[in-house]
């Protein structure tokens, strides 16, 4: 998968008009001799393959080029942006659990009901909302107006816990929303499955309370799409994290991307799809590991 997604990012790329030796070389102001020594050292004059084969070379030897704007190597670049989009990833994770799980469960044990029709009114307002525009009603609310959370800026974790604490609750909320939202209806739907079941009928029968049915029993096997679903929205909380990081200032590998993006420099855009695909292709096979726990039949199989 991983060799797939790289070529086609690599394809898709070499697809961009312009020539990157141009770029490279100083601009307008190079030299043809300048232009000609660049090209070469990139392989530009060279076959697509080949040159993906060069790419796909240095960057299984942890070489994922030099950016063509900035001319600093890119793997240093993501080395140090890297804490910072998995430090919002994860802060968002967490709000997404904690508004998901609880509107979910509570929604899937009593349907139809009163609470079950403001939880899937809120769902369906948090699958509607693009994250820009949470991000901008958030801004206007606590940061402008009550000035409870600055507007723009991060700060280190490793500086000030505080401070990273208030830069990042804004950004976290805004994509936590959106996936708590899809975890929670999914939750609602697979614990209403679960719930009516001959195993949970067996079990209210045989005098289990409502704790253990509830919890033990149905939420335990209603998990497994949730935790499936919840793996799959990390890559979009990825991909949110590039619009969110720029609207927040955010140093981050989704603001790099976007300034890649922006200036046409490829090494950039590859090198940081690539440690996307990474990053969600180990949260899969995290999915993958997490299912033994919850259905032990897969551990048998």
């Amino acid at each position: 998968m991983l060799l797939i997604v790289s070529f086609a990012v690599f394809f898709l790329l070499a697809l961009v008009p312009g020539n990157p030796a141009i770029t490279l070389a100083g601009g307008v102001s190079a030299t043809p001799a300048q232009i000609a020594h660049v090209t070469a050292e990139l392989h530009l004059n060279d076959g697509f393959f080949v040159q993906y084969w060069h790419w796909l070379y240095n960057a299984l030897h942890g070489n994922l080029g030099t950016s063509l704007s900035t001319g600093q190597p890119v793997t240093q670049q993501i080395e140090q942006r890297f804490p910072v989009t998995f430090g919002l990833v994860v802060a968002s994770a967490v709000v997404a659990l904690v508004v998901g799980i609880p509107v979910g469960l509570i929604s899937g044990i009593r349907p139809q009901g009163a609470v079950d029709g403001g939880a899937r009114t809120f769902t369906t307002l948090g699958l509607a909302v693009p994250s820009f525009w949470l991000a901008v009603i958030l801004v206007s609310i606590f940061a402008v107006h009550w000035k409870i959370f600055p507007p723009t800026g991060y700060t280190a974790i490793t500086t000030s816990f505080t401070g990273w604490l208030k830069d990042v609750t804004l950004p976290a909320v805004t994509l936590g929303l959106l996936v708590g939202a899809a975890l929670a209806r999914q939750l609602r739907a697979s614990l209403i499955d679960a719930l009516d079941t001959p195993y949970i009928r067996t079990a209210w029968a045989k005098g289990g309370t409502r704790r253990t049915v509830l919890l033990k029993h149905g939420l335990k096997n209603a998990a497994m799409p949730v935790v499936t679903v919840f793996g799959i929205q990390i890559g979009y909380l990825l991909g949110g994290a590039v619009i969110v990081e720029q609207i927040f200032a955010f140093p981050g590998l989704g603001t790099y991307m976007l300034a890649g993006i922006t200036d046409h420099d490829l090494p950039v855009v590859q090198g940081v799809a690539l440690v996307f695909v990474l990053f969600q292709m180990a949260m899969s096979l995290l999915v993958d590991i997490s299912y033994g726990y919850l259905n032990p039949k897969v551990r048998v199989s």
